[in-house]
């Protein structure tokens, strides 16, 4: 149960004998959201190949690098490609990312992902996430607990900044955004949850459903970093409409909403407060 910790700070280690750079904000970008990396003025991109005991994305779609760099004044950091436990890694091994991300000093956690559609079918919606329901995975903090990382039981009472959650419902306003508001619900994957799972998921409260997201932002609220969670609503959850499921349009839907996803992210990170 330790070795988490023992990999985590090897891989810290590694990554600042590479990169000179502190970071007030990191963002996770999930399936076909990749391209948002574009419009950070990048100051060093580190593939996590190069960072020693750091798992790898797999999943196409996820290029699987770092990219430190600024969005306007606001020095970033962003996981180009997420790692999931569907590809055999631990909750721990999962939040690894989050964890360095705080440590090289980020303070806030922007966290995106692709998601089927309860309350929400629209092709393209996006979600700011209210809440979520994380009893399906695996908890990244079971184990032995370390006071420098976080407390043995944190509070998820507002695992999702209000304050954050106002400034980016703001910006949706003046430019014309059209953001929803959800609870999310995480699910290991990979394959698609069937029309059972969504109907108790909606019974649960859930108003979108992905493979990821949940136990990061546990991570991130567990080390002290106030979140920011919006999902891209990529299809109708299973048994919501005709039509059968699969990545390759997840990825495609994610692509149609990126403009506008991209313009939310930018626009909310300039206006973060001062820290």
């Amino acid at each position: 149960m330790q070795e988490w910790k023992i990999q985590l700070d090897k891989a810290y280690a590694s990554l600042k004998e590479q990169v000179d750079f502190e970071p007030k904000v990191g963002i996770v970008l999930g399936s076909g959201l990749g391209g948002f990396a574009q419009s950070i003025e990048v100051v060093k991109t580190l593939p996590y190949s190069q960072i020693e005991g750091m798992p790898r994305s797999t999943v196409e779609g996820h290029v699987g690098q770092f990219v430190f760099g600024y969005i306007g004044e606001v020095p970033v950091v962003a996981m180009q490609g997420r790692l999931h436990m569907y590809e055999g890694y631990t909750a721990q091994e999962v939040v690894m990312p989050i964890r360095l991300m705080a440590k090289t000093g980020a303070k806030y956690l922007v966290v995106t992902n692709a998601a089927g559609g309860i309350s929400y079918k629209e092709i393209g919606t996006l979600m700011l996430i209210t809440d979520h329901i994380s009893s399906m995975v695996a908890s990244p903090l079971i184990g032995t607990n370390y006071e420098d990382m976080g407390v043995r039981f944190p509070d998820m009472t507002q695992a999702y900044s209000r304050q954050l959650a106002d400034i980016a419902k703001s910006v949706a306003e003046e430019n014309g955004i059209d953001l929803k508001q959800g609870v999310y619900m995480q699910f290991y994957g990979p394959q698609f949850e069937t029309p059972a799972e969504i109907r108790m998921a909606r019974n649960m409260g859930a108003d979108a459903v992905g493979m990821s997201t949940t136990v990061e932002v546990i991570a991130a609220r567990h080390i002290g970093m106030q979140v920011l969670g919006i999902s891209c609503i990529t299809n109708p959850a299973a048994g919501l409409s005709q039509g059968t499921l699969s990545h390759v349009d997840v990825q495609h839907a994610a692509d149609i909403a990126g403009e506008k996803l991209g313009l939310l992210i930018r626009e909310t990170i300039i206006r973060l407060p001062t820290v």
